[in-house]
């Protein structure tokens, strides 16, 4: 038989090692890359919204119309006593109401004593130092706001429907 030459695998050349981290860095950039970008394309198919485009037009909110304001004055005017250092004062005071629903402008008036009672002791417990400036009257007219607020809310009204008191005439002596 004839000899047949045996080849010797060559030598494979192994990588150095710096080769192969640089491999391995490049690969891992690539990888984070692609990821990255495919999360952006895809990001808004993936999120879950609570409410789509077509639901927002379907759910269109439409704005209140208020009615006309309506006013209802509280006459008389109010007059009280009150101290102010070691002199009695007075102060006159002409209120109104403001609601929009005509059904709590007539739980107002079907109530006026228990509104008055309560605005003359508010009136009547104010210092003339506070009242005289108009920081005083701002935060008088806010708790005489409340105080009606309160009187609907106990005459089973709606409390938010009095939008404003207003003083129409303010008089210290």
């Amino acid at each position: 038989m004839a000899d047949i030459p045996v080849l010797e695998p060559a030598a494979a050349e192994a990588p150095s090692p710096g080769k192969g981290k640089w491999l391995t860095i490049v690969i891992a950039v690539v990888l984070v890359a692609a990821g990255a970008s495919a999360g952006a394309w895809l990001g808004p198919f993936l999120t879950h919204s609570s409410s789509t485009p077509k639901k927002a037009k379907a759910e269109k909110i439409e704005p209140v119309v208020k009615g006309p304001a309506l006013y209802a004055a509280l006459d008389p005017p109010f007059v009280v006593n009150f101290e102010a250092e070691q002199l009695v004062r007075f102060l006159q005071v002409t209120v109104q109401v403001m609601s929009r629903e005509q059904p709590t402008l007539d739980l107002l008036k079907a109530n006026d004593p228990v509104v008055r009672n309560d605005l003359l002791l508010l009136f009547g417990g104010q210092k003339y130092s506070v009242i005289s400036t108009s920081e005083g009257k701002e935060k008088l007219r806010a708790q005489a706001l409340e105080v009606v607020r309160k009187v609907i809310a106990g005459a089973g009204g709606k409390p938010e429907s009095v939008e404003q008191v207003y003083f129409t005439s303010f008089v210290m002596q």
